[in-house]
């Protein structure tokens, strides 16, 4: 046990007591396509990985969401599910049920199901 703990504090003593031009000495040359590598490499990963499929959501979503008809139906992000009356410029007037009808903003819609379309079974 006091060779182990005398070990630790003899290699943790050598990290500290390391000269700079030591280390610098092992890092090779410091190029500048070399600092950049990375970073550069992250952010093309993170834009294929989180951005761009995030755009593409986003604009499928948006042609959904403007090619809404009367008749079509329609379930908002609170989870309503009718059938769109009536179109205006940025609302939409959907029957939820017999002789109730709301408004919902066109960018608050989640899905849209044409006429016939059955629902999704998600399991």
């Amino acid at each position: 046990m006091k060779n182990r703990l005398k070990t630790i504090v003899m290699l943790l003593a050598s990290l500290f007591i390391a000269t700079p031009a030591l280390a610098q000495e092992a890092g090779g040359e410091n190029n500048l396509f070399s600092m950049l590598a990375m970073p550069l490499l992250l952010l093309l990963i993170f834009y294929f990985l989180l951005i761009r499929p995030q755009q593409r959501r986003q604009k499928q979503h948006r042609v959904m969401v403007d090619g809404v008809k009367r008749g079509d139906t329609v379930v908002s992000n609170g989870g309503l599910i009718g059938k769109v009356t009536k179109v205006a410029d940025n609302e939409l007037h959907v029957e939820i049920a017999e002789n109730v009808k709301v408004k919902i903003v066109r960018g608050m819609v989640a899905d849209v199901r044409t006429k016939g379309q059955p629902a999704e079974d998600k399991k």
